[in-house]
């Protein structure tokens, strides 16, 4: 008996993510199966709408081969760190991002690399110059490493904090940061909460592999 074709879910798999769910109970459920998942678990990203789904393990694997040509992703958990400056003041300001903060990862479906700061709304988006991010990586190829959709590399001032993050630890930062925000620049709360966030990114990543 043949096997399932590379890059495709098999039958049974995929007949388990598209039937009917059950109406989710009390506590934390898989939203693709819906079974009980633990309040720390991994999530997967629709690549169309975006949108970040809460998965157990078993689903959460069936969507990491990233070679796949698949509707869902699964989101990594690697954390990587540059030595050295991998993004400089005068790169930033190539880029036209109008704040100290902000994470940048590509949309496969819009073939582009999109970047967003956070703010009292949210996260908002900063259009990026296509050729700029272009010369950037070619000046500094270590920034390759960077998976489209499901990692971003996260910024603060630039020249400073550089790290290649999941996708998901970002809209983290940004939802706990709209709680936190208050007046123009966001308010000591706010600060000390990047802070915070910023050296537990540190304590988790590792080097960054070379280019």
């Amino acid at each position: 008996m043949t096997g399932p074709s590379p890059g495709r879910v098999p039958l049974a798999a995929l007949r388990r993510v598209t039937r009917s769910r059950p109406v989710p109970a009390d506590g934390e459920r898989c939203e693709m199966c819906a079974k009980p998942i633990a309040a720390a678990h991994a999530h997967v990203v629709d690549l169309q709408s975006r949108a970040l789904m809460c998965a157990c393990r078993p689903c959460y694997l069936l969507f990491s081969d990233a070679a796949a040509a698949l509707h869902y992703r699964s989101v990594p958990e690697r954390y990587l760190s540059f030595a050295g400056t991998a993004i400089d003041g005068r790169t930033w300001d190539e880029l036209q991002i109008p704040v100290g903060l902000a994470f940048l990862f590509r949309n496969s479906a819009q073939r582009r690399m999109v970047a967003f700061y956070p703010g009292p709304a949210g996260a908002t988006e900063s259009e990026l110059p296509l050729a700029a991010w272009d010369r950037i990586v070619a000046q500094s190829p270590r920034l390759a490493v960077l998976r489209p959709d499901v990692e971003a590399l996260l910024v603060r001032r630039p020249g400073e904090d550089c790290f290649v993050v999941p996708i998901d630890a970002c809209y983290e930062l940004v939802g706990q940061l709209r709680k936190l925000w208050r007046g123009f620049d966001g308010g000591a709360e706010a600060h000390a909460h990047i802070d915070a966030f910023f050296a537990g990114i540190r304590a988790r990543s590792r080097p960054a592999p070379p280019p």
